[in-house]
């Protein structure tokens, strides 16, 4: 790419007029977002319009697990779908899927039969359009063209996916004013094996809302006024983190195309250090995306709540009102999809890669998390009296546990490549998972371990005008009001922080599938609530309903067992990492490393006993986390090395040619060309070692493709390649700050971060 390409790139991008849509109107207004969310989902809402009584209530029992799903029913669902789907323009159906590639899959098939019929001898051919229920429940892929981690080969290709019927179907809108139905399904193999993130997810989900209940009748009195809760679900809400950049610039870097992140590229004078950017005012081609973006997801009801600038240059947040859990991670899989395709048409390119560049914050998907009972009540809400509030204590102190035993199983469900380089880079969580609950909740804890009243005086929460213990702040501003203050401040340094009513979980990757963390967190939980209903069994003997004391006793007991899992400092302190060694928790700082804590004793029995993972399943896993981290690298390897042999070096020795040609012209003349040497002679060095670190790169890179073994594979690749391309880097980077501005031929990271 020369120089001049860059220049047209940027006065292009400074140029474009933003693109404008016309919204659906009604009066000659916008339409409120309530008339339009969800006009293109096929809710239980409109499948009751649709289907006849008894067929609905059919479909219903089956949801609720009373009865699998019938002929009849699968075939009236089918039509009725069909007819829905048509007439709002779709073509085609697909089968939805989520494979262990942190994306979506989907093969389309039209509503195209054929019938034949034959008169006087001769076949008439009838087009028809029809989806049968068979075609409905199932569909087969090639399951051998997928991660399996060994599980399927390629002389075993059929897998099934099969519809996931506790989420709705929808249709995504297609070219030429047509649209796609869309199944959600999961994806399994020809034996039964998840090849998916959904399934998991699904079991996950199944083995902590038996866990719960079970934990419920031990401790909750059941009366007309407190009717016994019949299921327990997760909820979720993802913070969604991204880069927004020019996608004329964006084609000009070959490292941004092909690994999603800068492998080479300084930061600018002024980058993020003005802290100036985080609330800011959203650009306009930048507001202009997000709308459309906000509008096409309104539509298949993801409810998007929040839009702001984050902390780095071109980045941006969107974040979700917390939904279901299954439900929550179909939504963002599809905003991050809907970002991507509307960024496209504003000649924008989303960036979903945790650290696309170096030296300011990346990205990561915040996952707050929390339980809830058909009731409407959430487990993990404290209440103005978290001390008498037993049923939350005892929840609280199970998610503690499941964190203790399993969180470096936790850890490994958000490391990746990616993920790497923005972990314990005091912008996100350290490889150290602990949990933050806040002065308040420490306190009633150690109050109940201690056996003593709650003194909230020692929690700092005591101010002036402070009502529910410490809920309402006094602003001293007689025209304000007096304002709402939560229990606990925030630790945006914890990997998992209690905010409120929930836990967020803040070390998941911004690229990745919340599926997979998500299913471990709730199967940890799902173990350890095992262990607190066994506690309560053995302390409330032939009770039916545990007492207060016996409550009390367990929650003392587990209060005491997890305290080392509890830190409110500075998780990103040297002096964190000295006290977490000597309460036993391990700090992961590479991926390969957390990988092998899947297969640690202690989490894979948790994870076969609770029936989420099979063993096949849980190898899988390892296999392809193992071999995607060194595909990764290698990926990334390869891409610097082209780009330094082929941009970076020819840029320098033109700049170098330059500088000799014009010293020579200089001296020709009888002056004094000192100041070109000098350059030459700072150049020339650099240059040198660039071309033998490229070189010793290139010969590690060879060397990967010796290594059989997938774990010492991806071990080779963390220790040996990845320092070899930060001292690549380190080279490049040193010339870019030299090299003449004319001759560099990769857009800067000022044109990148200023040009949207």
């Amino acid at each position: 790419m020369t120089h001049q390409a860059r220049i047209n790139t940027v006065v292009e991008s400074l140029t474009k007029a933003p693109r404008n849509i016309d919204l659906t109107e009604r009066n000659g207004r916008v339409k409120p977002i309530t008339e339009v969310f969800g006009s293109n989902v096929f809710s239980l809402k409109e499948m009751g319009r649709a289907l006849p009584k008894p067929v609905y209530k059919s479909f219903i029992k089956q949801l609720r697990g009373n009865q699998t799903l019938d002929k009849v029913t699968a075939d009236a669902i089918a039509h009725a779908v069909k007819v829905w789907a048509i007439e709002r323009g779709a073509t085609h159906f697909t089968h939805w899927f989520q494979p262990m590639t942190d994306s979506t899959a989907e093969k389309h098939d039209s509503f195209l039969t054929l019938k034949s019929t034959f008169i006087n001898g001769f076949e008439e051919v009838t087009a028809l359009e029809s989806l049968s229920g068979s075609q409905l429940l199932q569909s087969e892929p090639d399951a051998s063209s997928f991660p399996s981690g060994g599980m399927r080969t390629t002389f075993e290709a059929r897998g099934y996916t099969v519809w996931d019927t506790k989420s709705p179907m929808f249709i995504q809108e297609g070219p030429h004013g047509t649209a796609i139905l869309y199944v959600p399904s999961v994806f399994i193999s020809y034996n039964g094996e998840a090849l998916d993130e959904k399934s998991v997810l699904l079991r996950s989900s199944e083995v902590l809302n038996k866990t719960a209940l079970e934990v419920l009748s031990l401790i909750s009195e059941v009366d007309e006024d407190h009717p016994r809760a019949k299921n327990v679900f997760t909820t979720l809400g993802t913070e969604q983190e991204y880069f927004l950049i020019d996608r004329g610039l964006y084609t000009l870097r070959p490292d941004l195309k092909i690994t999603g992140r800068t492998l080479l590229g300084g930061l600018p004078p002024r980058h993020q250090q003005l802290e100036d950017h985080y609330f800011g005012k959203i650009p306009t081609r930048v507001l202009a995306a997000i709308s459309e973006c906000e509008h096409e997801l309104a539509k298949l009801g993801v409810p998007i709540k929040t839009r702001h600038n984050e902390v780095a240059p071109a980045q941006f947040e969107v974040a979700p009102i917390f939904e279901e859990a299954m439900q929550a991670v179909d939504h963002n899989l599809l905003t991050m999809d809907i970002l991507h395709r509307v960024a496209h048409r504003h000649k924008l390119k989303v960036l979903f890669h945790e650290k696309p560049f170096r030296g300011v914050n990346g990205s990561g998907k915040h996952c707050n998390w929390s339980m809830s009972t058909d009731q409407g009540e959430n487990l993990l809400d404290p209440s103005a009296t978290p001390e008498t509030n037993l049923r939350f204590l005892i929840f609280l102190v199970a998610v503690l546990k499941a964190v203790l035993d399993h969180g470096d199983l936790l850890r490994a469900g958000i490391a990746s490549a990616s993920n790497d380089h923005r972990l314990g880079a005091h912008e996100a969580p350290p490889g150290i998972i602990s949990v933050f609950l806040g002065s308040q909740l420490n306190e009633v804890l150690n109050s109940i371990e201690e056996n003593r009243p709650v003194n909230y005086d020692a929690t700092g929460t005591k101010v002036q005008n402070v009502r529910v213990k410490g809920t309402v702040l006094d602003l001293k501003v007689a025209t304000l009001p007096s304002i709402a203050r939560d229990l606990t401040d925030r630790n945006r340094t914890s990997p998992f922080a209690f905010t409120g009513n929930k836990f967020e979980f803040r070390a998941v990757g911004s690229k990745q599938s919340v599926s997979f963390p998500v299913t471990l967190l709730n199967s940890a939980v799902a173990s350890s609530l095992q262990e607190v209903k066994d506690a309560l069994q053995k302390q409330m003997g032939n009770k039916k309903v545990a007492s207060r004391e016996d409550q009390l006793a367990v929650i003392r007991e587990f209060i005491k067992k997890t305290k080392a899992i509890r830190f409110e400092g500075d998780n990103y302190s040297d002096e964190w990492v000295k006290e977490a060694a000597k309460r036993g928790l391990p700090n992961i700082v590479k991926s390969p490393d957390a990988f092998t804590r899947l297969l640690k004793k202690e989490n894979a029995d948790m994870l076969r006993q609770t029936g989420v993972f099979s063993d096949a399943e849980l190898q899988s896993r390892y296999h392809i986390l193992m071999e995607k981290y060194a595909k990764d690298i290698m990926i990334e390897a390869q891409t610097l090395i082209t780009m330094v042999i082929q941009q970076v070096l020819p840029a320098a020795y033109a700049y170098r040619g330059e500088l000799a040609d014009s010293a020579s012209k200089i001296v020709s003349v009888g002056l004094d060309a000192t100041a070109e040497s000098r350059v030459i002679k700072e150049l020339s060095p650099v240059v040198t070692q660039l071309q033998d670190r490229t070189q010793a790169l290139e010969k590690l890179t060879n060397e990967m493709t010796t290594i059989m073994d997938i774990s010492k594979l991806a071990v080779f690749a963390s220790d040996k390649v990845v320092p070899a391309m930060e001292a690549v880097r380190e080279d490049a980077d040193a010339l870019e700050k030299v090299v003449s501005d004319k001759l560099w031929p990769l857009p800067r990271y000022t044109e990148l971060f200023l040009n949207i």
